[in-house]
């Protein structure tokens, strides 16, 4: 680093909903009073994974922390406007998840609800026929239960609560910047700065890797590995005649293929993991048409047989930072290096979960410890010993 290099407390690599939610909630802590500059080097945000995700939370996992961290984070998007932004609208739907088995699927749903039930989620278990009382469209033939989050869970407009959190962390004093970390510089077991492509040059106290698909590179500028490269995921957007009592009506459906659709205005979104030949490391953004066709559009009229004569109207691509283990977050220091923090391999949950985590990472800065949410278990060390810690919800 240069003599006069520019010092920050905290150098938060990726400015996306992560990134800034850590710096907006490092900054509000009465226990912190350091500088905190955040680097991102996609400040369109075109081609940010928050901006290009479904934009929805549920609290139907099968790993505890993962409820507690989206019951934070409802709480969170509830009352937004009261401890945020006043001026804060991310349009939130709390309409829920529908998560739909078929008998083999039965126990585990079973597991996984009490589960829920059991970290304060507020699920509903729903037979076959309850199912087609409450949603006549569906067809049900083939499920043997359902879960239905009555509350807690929905959907909402990702790319107005990344700019709330960046505008917001700006406005209690963070320092964001446009530029890409090219290197990270260590002192023996210390990270001590990093350089940008353009030159500049930072020194630091901290370093946490918020940089989504970039995860791995950012890690190795530092010496380190992290098993998370990105994986395509596409949108599609369809238009369906006369099914005006759906959108009322529909939830957030995961059915048992693993196809999801809801309602996005008066349209309707869908997507699903593509077949694992097909499901590469991928960093293009060209969005798979045959997707939709051989595989979607069969699901959408298996589940709902007014969905035959259906219109695809706009379709996207974006990436999972998908964690290669266990399709689980990386949170927390490495602990061979301790200023330097992961926040990477979220697969997906990354925007849900980014109130709860950024409030993590600003604990452990200001304490070096968690006080809220104990998020050790997605700690680096079960990368290191191969340990997985498996989801079993994963959409």
């Amino acid at each position: 680093m240069g003599a006069n290099s520019e010092f920050y407390d905290v150098i938060i690599v990726g400015g996306g909903v992560i990134g800034c939610s850590a710096a907006w909630h490092l900054l509000g802590r009465n226990d912190f009073d350091g500088r905190v500059l955040v680097v991102e080097k996609d400040s369109s945000y075109e081609f940010c994974s928050t901006a290009l995700s479904a934009a929805s939370i549920r609290q139907q996992f099968s790993t505890p922390i993962n409820i507690e961290m989206s019951g934070y984070g409802i709480e969170f998007l509830r009352n937004l406007k009261r401890d945020v932004d006043k001026d804060a609208d991310i349009s939130l739907h709390e309409k829920g998840y529908l998560v739909l088995a078929t008998p083999d699927g039965r126990d585990i749903l079973n597991s996984n609800h009490q589960t829920q039930l059991a970290h304060g989620a507020d699920i509903v278990w729903m037979e076959p026929g309850a199912l087609k009382a409450k949603y006549p469209w569906m067809t049900v033939d083939d499920l043997s239960a359902g879960c239905w989050g009555r509350t807690g869970e929905g959907w909402f407009d990702a790319y107005s609560l990344l700019q709330i959190f960046r505008r917001q962390a700006k406005l209690r004093g963070a320092d964001v910047i446009d530029g890409e970390v090219l290197a990270i510089a260590r002192d023996g077991n210390r990270v001590s700065g990093v350089t940008l492509a353009d030159g500049r040059q930072f020194t630091c106290a901290t370093v946490i890797n918020a940089a989504g698909t970039g995860a791995t590179k950012v890690a190795r500028m530092a010496g380190l590995d992290i098993p998370v490269e990105p994986r395509k995921r596409c949108i599609f957007v369809f238009n369906c005649r006369d099914a005006a009592d759906i959108v009322a009506t529909c939830p957030m459906l995961i059915d048992p293929s693993g196809l999801y659709f809801r309602p996005e205005g008066d349209y309707f979104i869908t997507g699903i993991q593509p077949p694992a030949d097909r499901d590469g490391e991928c960093w293009d953004f060209e969005v798979d048409h045959s997707l939709f066709d051989d595989i979607i559009w069969p699901g959408l009229y298996q589940r709902c047989e007014r969905f035959e004569a259906v219109k695809v109207i706009n379709s996207w691509a974006g990436h999972y930072a998908y964690n290669l283990l266990d399709q689980n977050a990386i949170v927390g220091p490495h602990p061979d290096l301790p200023n330097f923090l992961f926040a990477n391999g979220f697969s997906g949950h990354g925007l849900q979960q980014s109130p709860a985590v950024g409030r993590a990472l600003g604990e452990l800065v200001a304490t070096g410890r968690y006080q809220t949410l104990d998020m050790s278990v997605f700690g680096y060390e079960r990368i290191r010993d191969n340990a997985p810690v498996r989801e079993l919800n994963v959409i």
